[in-house]
């Protein structure tokens, strides 16, 4: 396959991904915000919800306050913002048509038809006044489009480099919010097991479809531990790191190249970890230090991933949130032991 080919394919995927992602969030805190609570927290929970994706600064250069309308313009229709939903769905729709040939019939018109009918949202008012029902509608294109690519397409590298775009983006969301969260949890607002608590846990993990998941798996009360577990460890969760991790390994297995040994050593030794961690040693060590590590770890591989298969980006045109990052060659041995990832940010 042809590396421009495969590198449409990947960020059509990526982009897909990343609209959902972003719908998630915010969808789940508009809900939170029905809750009653101080102004300050309001806020603030807006303002963490921008940082997840690492916006803050383009939000204050563009607005003076944060506030629910003007962060959901901003992340929802802003063309302005690269990360937008509605930036996100019309790259997912410029890649793919550019392989459009690649594409079946049904992914196609998939794809075209979400960005037609974005549209109608973008220029009504119904953002404003349902915001939830917009949320849903980005949500259920993005399954629309995984269960009509898996349905119709041949199962070769088109695939393959579909799903690798799947789930290395899912992986970074998962990471990024698991770790903003926790920096944000309400400590001070009661002891474990309180109210505001369980609706602020309960909130996250509907934001990666967990709840019901949770419930299933634990049958008990919602622990920050137990969250962490989940969405980092559970190989049954489909949106936890490990599962996401599994799927990159097995898809580039399915794509190896002369070139790509390294990267494929490279996130295998990220899956393997992952498989021996345990949670108690991870949060004794520090869970944002693991989380920062790990999102270091998979914007190299992505890095990677367009150096053996796709166009390789330039420094200065990476986007978000692929950023450039070093691998001590002497951490390879440590990656194989039980320690956090070894991953080390320049």
């Amino acid at each position: 396959m042809l590396s421009r080919t495969a590198d449409h394919l990947f960020w059509m995927a990526r982009y897909t991904e990343r609209a959902e992602n972003t719908a998630r969030m915010l969808d789940v805190r508009v809900q939170h915000g029905m809750m009653p609570q101080t102004a300050q927290a309001v806020e603030a929970g807006w303002r963490s919800l921008l940082g997840i994706s690492e916006l803050n600064q383009a939000y204050d250069a563009k607005y003076g306050t944060v506030t629910q309308r003007n962060v959901i313009d901003f992340m929802a229709r802003d063309p302005d913002n690269p990360s937008s939903i509605a930036s996100c769905l019309t790259a997912a729709r410029e890649n793919a048509r550019a392989v459009r040939g690649t594409l079946t019939t049904e992914v196609w018109e998939t794809e075209n038809t979400t960005w037609l009918n974005l549209q109608g949202y973008l220029q009504g008012d119904e953002l404003e006044q349902n915001p939830s029902k917009f949320f849903e509608w980005v949500k259920h294109r993005s399954h629309l489009s995984r269960g009509v690519t898996l349905g119709t397409m041949l199962q070769d590298e088109a695939v393959n480099f579909i799903r690798l775009g799947t789930f290395l983006e899912r992986a970074d969301n998962t990471a990024r919010i698991l770790d903003v969260k926790f920096f944000d949890s309400p400590a001070d607002e009661g002891q474990l097991g309180s109210q505001p608590e369980f609706y602020y846990w309960a909130a996250l993990l509907r934001s990666v479809s967990a709840f019901e998941v949770y419930r299933k798996v634990y049958r008990d009360v919602i622990t920050p531990a137990r969250v962490a577990e989940l969405l980092v460890l559970q190989p049954r969760m489909p949106r936890s790191l490990v599962a996401c991790m599994s799927a990159v390994v097995a898809n580039l297995q399915e794509v190896r190249n002369d070139l790509s040994l390294d990267t494929e050593n490279f996130a295998s030794l990220l899956f393997a970890q992952l498989q021996r961690a345990d949670i108690d040693d991870i949060l004794d060590r520090g869970l944002h230090d693991y989380l920062t590590t790990f999102l270091a770890c998979i914007n190299e591989l992505g890095n990677r991933i367009s150096h053996d298969f796709l166009v390789p980006c330039e420094p200065d045109a990476v986007p978000e949130p692929m950023k450039a990052v070093i691998i001590e060659p002497a951490m390879h041995q440590k990656m194989q032991q039980s320690a956090p990832i070894a991953c080390v940010a320049p």
